[in-house]
């Protein structure tokens, strides 16, 4: 879900000019990146992390990596509750292996194997992917991951959720047999259900996904090839009851909602537009700033942006005046100029050249200066209050979600 305490806030800071290249990064899994650390500066790195209760467990494993959530938990009181489900699905399904902390945080081995319920001695044939999206925003794009849920809301009070399988990005040039793909939904189920329902499709994933061939090992090509009916029926054997006809939801946007908003409990947040995710300079310093004197939260949006949440009414004004002070754009300064137009602030793009060894192309440092064409050519013919999806990345891995974009560019050599 993307959040983290001020405290928090300020070691990724520190660690990020300590040992990094004096930038952080937003990612589009609401997670944090840091760039430029040497080798011998990773354990410390990661130490420090763990001094604040954060971790990279699993982060590049074949296993189930971290649940991505509505951002905005304050809202209303269901989308708290749904975060809290978020939240057990992700800790359910971590792994149990303690390498991780044998290697960074110098604990002593254990004798024998260590016990894995869900993965079992094999892990999963790739990477597995899930999220949680709250109507009627689809801000995680949870058709495009292996496993979603759906909160289906009526009357202020959480019903249950719809189930997603099979979605994903990422395709490899030449080879037609790989494919971005988007989920099917496959049925509702009620809360009880969820960490049950979570671990067994998971499993169906371990038991039947590709092995033999790498490019074909995501849950999409598992779902493509055997069908839904099929995937139902494998579920339901495995549960004792099959999933309830899905209910009627319906999505208005996966974007952003920028500027000030008021939560159920009297506290303010404010979404700030962060252009791809990259901290640095004067919003690095002012969210330092922001960070030391901020008794709430911050939260990463899947959209690679910024939520400081939890801004009680007595403070307002003091976050206020410390983003005026260094220049920070709280999303509602929409002009025609490049600064932070409709459509660049509904753009993402990933990492690329030169960060990135899988990059073909530019992405992130190049789509700023492709935008300013595209915001030139929106106000030329009267469409600059128009927000179009652009979405760009180094390499067809599809990191900043660009197959749903209304523009998608891929990186290609």
């Amino acid at each position: 879900g993307g959040i983290c305490t001020p405290s928090q806030w300020l070691t990724m800071d520190r660690l990020a000019s300590d040992y990094g290249n004096d930038t952080m990064r937003l990612t589009t899994r609401q997670t944090f990146q840091l760039h430029g650390i040497v080798k011998h500066d990773i354990k410390p790195t990661i130490q420090a992390m763990h001094q604040q209760l954060m971790d990279s467990i699993a982060a590049c494993g074949d296993v189930n990596r971290n649940v991505m959530c509505n951002p905005n938990p304050v809202e209303d009181k269901v989308h708290l509750e749904v975060y809290e489900w978020a939240k057990q699905i992700s800790e359910h399904l971590l792994p149990n292996t303690r390498a991780y902390h044998e290697i960074w945080l110098d604990e002593d081995k254990v004798v024998g194997d260590t016990e894995e319920p869900v993965y079992s001695e094999r892990y999963l044939p790739r990477k597995y992917k899930t999220v949680v999206a709250i109507p009627p925003y689809n801000d995680v794009d949870v058709f495009v991951h292996d496993m979603g849920f759906i909160a289906i809301v009526e009357g202020g009070q959480l019903q249950g959720f719809n189930v997603t399988v099979g979605g994903g990005m990422g395709m490899s040039f030449g080879d037609h047999a790989t494919q971005a793909r988007l989920a099917e939904v496959a049925g509702f189920i009620t809360p009880d259900q969820v960490l049950e329902v979570a671990e067994e499709i998971v499993k169906i994933q371990r038991d039947f996904g590709n092995r033999d061939n790498r490019k074909l090992a995501r849950f999409k090509y598992t779902i493509r090839e055997r069908g839904l009916e099929w995937f139902n029926q494998e579920l339901a054997e495995r549960l004792g009851y099959a999933l309830q006809p899905a209910r009627p939801f319906e999505f208005i946007s996966n974007g952003d909602r920028f500027g000030w908003h008021q939560g159920f409990d009297g506290n303010w947040h404010v979404n700030l537009f962060i252009e791809n995710g990259r901290i640095k300079d004067n919003i690095k310093q002012g969210l330092q700033a922001i960070a030391k004197v901020h008794q709430g939260d911050l939260r990463i949006t899947p959209n690679q942006n910024l939520i400081i949440a939890n801004i009680a009414p007595e403070a307002k004004g003091q976050i206020e005046s410390l983003l005026a002070e260094y220049g920070i754009d709280d999303g509602t300064q929409q002009s025609d100029t490049p600064v932070s137009s409709a459509t660049r602030q509904n753009s993402m793009a990933c990492v690329a050249l030169p960060t990135c060894t899988l990059a073909m192309a530019e992405s992130e440092r190049f789509l700023p200066e492709f935008l300013g064409e595209i915001d030139a050519l929106q106000q030329k013919h009267g469409l600059a209050e128009q927000a179009i999806h652009v979405r760009m990345t180094g390499c067809p891995n599809g990191c900043a979600r660009p197959y749903i974009a209304e523009i998608g560019l891929v990186g290609k050599a």
